[in-house]
């Protein structure tokens, strides 16, 4: 594996924008469980537990990188349960998997059932130290399925890197907008809770061999995040029809 990239070849800035797409369509699983998690802090700790979070992310995933043939290796069968032969990989994507499907399950309880929940509302805020774990938890099971994907992509260390820099650093610019915008809409948030339960069975499954495409879920997240979009046009604009009649 080289390690100085050609950056300076045509293929070089190819393969570092195209990974760099892909890092933050890979992000996005993570910005929504991130702005969901820190919504629970106080105000003032939500924009610092957003950013220590994508930054232990950027963390996360070179640290990883410079382990790229301990990752590799990680594919290696460990045992076999049940006729299911198990990897380093599969049990940390099983465990992140399990993680997601639990704190997803129990998120979307509290939102039904208490949907005028606020930050700052008694035993509901959690810890500063408390949410920081949590994302520091999924954000390895996120950067580990996105090195071995960027692994698959390009053979060159410092293209890799280099892709997650870049594609973390515009996460963390727009995280606050991603933030606000899904926390303000209680349907939105519902939305993404949902998602995140679909990427925990996915990555469950995963972790049992049965791999399925994540592009069939980002397609449906995005025309269910277009249907609600245009949804809540209608009824913003149904509304000032109504007060314009009234007045």
């Amino acid at each position: 594996m080289d390690i100085i990239a050609p950056l300076f070849t045509l293929e070089g800035w190819i393969s570092l924008l195209a990974l760099t797409v892909l890092e933050i369509v890979l992000g996005i699983d993570n910005i929504i469980f991130i702005s969901i998690l820190t919504d629970k802090l106080p105000s003032a700790m939500k924009k610092q537990a957003r950013f220590w979070g994508l930054v232990g992310a950027l963390v996360m995933r070179i640290i990883l990188l410079s382990f790229i043939s301990f990752l590799t290796g990680m594919t290696s069968t460990l045992f076999t349960l049940a006729e299911f032969d198990f990897s380093g990989r599969d049990l940390i994507l099983l465990s992140g998997g399990l993680f997601l499907l639990y704190k997803s399950a129990v998120e979307l309880h509290e939102k039904i059932n208490k949907p005028h929940h606020t930050a700052g509302s008694g035993k509901q805020v959690q810890s500063f130290a408390s949410a920081i774990t949590q994302i520091i938890l999924i954000d390895i099971v996120f950067s580990f399925d996105s090195i071995l994907t960027a692994i698959a992509i390009s053979n060159i260390k410092a293209i890799m890197i280099g892709a997650v820099v870049i594609s973390m650093i515009i996460m963390i610019i727009f995280s606050g907008a991603v933030a606000e915008f899904i926390n303000r809409r209680p349907t939105m948030k519902i939305l993404a809770l949902t998602f995140l339960l679909m990427i925990g069975g996915i990555l469950v499954l995963e972790a049992f061999h049965s791999s399925i495409s994540k592009n069939y879920l980002y397609t449906a997240l995005a025309f269910s995040f277009t249907v609600e979009l245009l949804n809540s046009r209608m009824q913003k604009k149904m509304k000032q029809s109504e007060k314009e009649q009234k007045h």
